[in-house]
């Protein structure tokens, strides 16, 4: 784990340091999102679709954390289903995703930027 990839968290009359990798927020952010109704899915690049494709389960797909000293800034690409609000998924998406960082990790969510990359209809199955 490189340095530029984890968050320390310091405090006084501690038995050690805690650190926060950037994956692990970015896995946090992943499932917070795809918890709001009316996210089909998150929305990662091609080596992330094809991973899941190979059975490799990524909760943090289409979801990229920037971790900055006690702050994050969150990038989360999502679809969206067809018969919902765009405006009302995303700012659900970007509340639940700053509440469960700012809740596990105590870091301050600065941003949470939501790309829509696709709309899909329900599976009818």
């Amino acid at each position: 784990m490189s340095e530029e990839n984890v968050y320390n968290i310091k405090e006084e009359n501690s038995l050690g340091q805690v650190q926060i990798a950037d994956d692990v927020v970015a896995i946090i952010a992943g499932l917070a999102a795809s918890e709001v109704e009316g996210v089909y899915k998150l929305a990662g690049n091609f080596s992330n679709e094809l991973a899941s494709k190979l059975g490799k389960k990524n909760p943090a797909k289409g979801v990229k954390v920037e971790l900055l000293p006690g702050k994050v800034k969150v990038d989360v690409s999502i679809e969206v289903l067809y018969e919902y609000s765009i405006p009302a998924v995303s700012s659900q998406v970007q509340d639940k995703v700053k509440q469960a960082i700012e809740t596990m990790t105590g870091l301050v969510v600065e941003e949470v930027n939501i790309r829509i990359t696709g709309v899909r209809v329900a599976d009818t199955n």
